[in-house]
């Protein structure tokens, strides 16, 4: 994947290199951890619950292995325990 990318786009093997980690470790985010880091980021944009929790799940399911429909329950589990 790196050198495809370094052959067809302006990327240097350095930058491609970390493009592709950089892809492999979102991907590999656990969801409790996703979840978790989404809360923050959509909370510190001034977002209410209702609103994170709805895009919180479409956004799980829009993930390249998406974890079952969570319920605005479990994701207030996974943030708050």
């Amino acid at each position: 994947l790196v050198d495809h990318l370094v052959r067809s786009s302006p990327l240097s093997a350095s930058e491609a290199t970390r493009v592709v980690a950089e892809a492999v470790a979102y991907f590999a985010e656990p969801v409790q951890d996703f979840v978790r880091r989404r809360h923050t980021e959509l909370r510190n944009r001034g977002w209410h619950n209702d609103r994170i929790f709805a895009a919180l799940r479409t956004e799980l399911a829009t993930r390249r292995v998406s974890p079952p429909a969570l319920s605005a329950r479990q994701l207030r589990r996974i943030v708050y325990g």
